[in-house]
């Protein structure tokens, strides 16, 4: 794959038909390292944000091992990575699914109810070498995507099923998930705290708690606060817990690893008052932004402009024929974007290129490697004065 400093360079070499993925590596290797140094448990990475060979190598550079994985195609996929250890963390799988995945060498489970443990068991043959991990529902604070009506269990209820499951688990895992782009730690001071009524209610040895995904990534309309904070907060808390001193933590991270390391190079096809026709939408790797408003930061890489040229705010509308294939932003560019013109959109790598199909035709891409630094980052400082955190 060609290498180029920058999406300026890209289209100074050519000016592509197609839109164009921009991938940093280096972006998410980064991001790996800042985990893996301090998170002092095992950070597996959620399969699902991104699976490009070369993020995932990238991640694995770094020293990623372990991979929460959601379907058996993933498994497929990521079975072939040396040294990788898998955790099927859907709570809902098919029995052929969890046998297939027993037979690849899968041992670590997710469930949420005594229906799910009876087919993990049935499926594997009662196998007595199983990861268990039991998904609870924990409120959603401060997340862009909750995530808690769909799966996990609480109240009696869950105490039962960790019961249960640690009588079939040669280890016990708790795990949740606070909900997509967490701004702040709140939700894990939260989160930790239905942990600790649960795990006394039921009474039973805890081995590995999993504080799930939720790390966020900076966007033009969130300024999240540090990771570093989210770090504190959750050691903190797991300290006050009633486990033993040895417990075996991990945390998921899909967005805060690869967000930044991949963007999308798209050309205007017209211009319309404040709205920008482009070759990519909510069909492809903006769906997010189509769907679920999210803001990302765009700067025009096709020409210069003059350093004190006013950002006015853009609409984007996408190149199919429908009308929902528009992203409402505002989207900040020069004042002067024209037709013809590129625009890089970053921030773009976690699940934009996962969910983009190919409705009327479109959804092919371009990639090069870019080596200049993501638009916006969470890892260019981790220093900031101290925020309130309620308890």
């Amino acid at each position: 794959m060609e290498k180029l400093s920058s999406a300026a360079e890209l289209i100074e070499k050519s000016r592509p038909e197609r839109p164009v993925r921009g991938l940093r590596p280096h972006a998410a290797g980064r991001a790996a390292r800042w985990f893996l140094e301090n998170f002092p448990g095992d950070v597996a990475y959620a399969y699902k944000a991104n699976n490009s060979v070369f993020l995932i190598g990238a991640l694995y550079g770094a020293g990623i091992r372990h991979f929460d994985v959601a379907s058996l195609p993933e498994i497929e996929d990521a079975v072939t990575i040396p040294d990788a250890h898998l955790h099927f963390m859907h709570p809902v799988k098919s029995r052929h699914a969890i046998k297939r995945a027993y037979d690849m060498g899968v041992r670590s489970f997710a469930l949420d109810s005594e229906d799910e443990l009876q087919k993990i068991l049935e499926s594997t043959g009662n196998a007595r070498d199983l990861l268990l991990w039991v998904r609870v529902a924990v409120p959603a604070i401060n997340s862009r995507i909750p995530l808690e009506r769909k799966f996990g269990v609480h109240g009696p209820t869950a105490a039962q099923l960790l019961m249960k499951a640690r009588q079939a688990a040669a280890e016990l895992g708790l795990t949740f998930h606070v909900g997509s782009q967490t701004t702040t730690p709140d939700a894990y001071v939260t989160a930790l705290a239905e942990v600790h009524k649960l795990i006394v209610k039921a009474g039973v040895v805890i081995d590995r708690l999993d504080v799930g995904g939720g790390f966020p990534s900076r966007y033009p309309d969130s300024d999240p606060a540090p990771l570093k904070e989210f770090m504190d907060v959750i050691l903190n808390d797991i300290e006050l817990l009633p486990v033993r001193e040895n417990i075996k933590l991990m945390c998921e991270p899909g967005r805060a690893l690869v967000s930044e390391a991949e963007s999308l190079i798209v050309r205007v096809d017209a211009r319309r008052d404040n709205g920008l026709f482009i070759n990519d939408g909510g069909y492809g790797m903006l769906f997010d932004a189509a769907h679920l408003g999210f803001i990302y930061p765009a700067r025009l890489v096709s020409r210069a402009v003059d350093s004190d040229e006013e950002l006015v705010p853009f609409e984007l509308w996408g190149p199919t024929c429908d009308s929902i294939d528009y992203m409402k932003g505002p989207f900040l560019l020069p004042a002067s974007v024209r037709e013809g013109d590129y625009i890089e959109i970053g921030n773009m790598g976690a699940y934009g290129r996962a969910i983009a199909g190919h409705f009327n035709g479109y959804g092919e891409y371009d990639e090069v490697i870019l080596l200049d630094d993501p638009i916006l980052s969470m890892y260019e400082t981790q220093e900031a004065p101290a925020r309130s955190v309620r308890r």
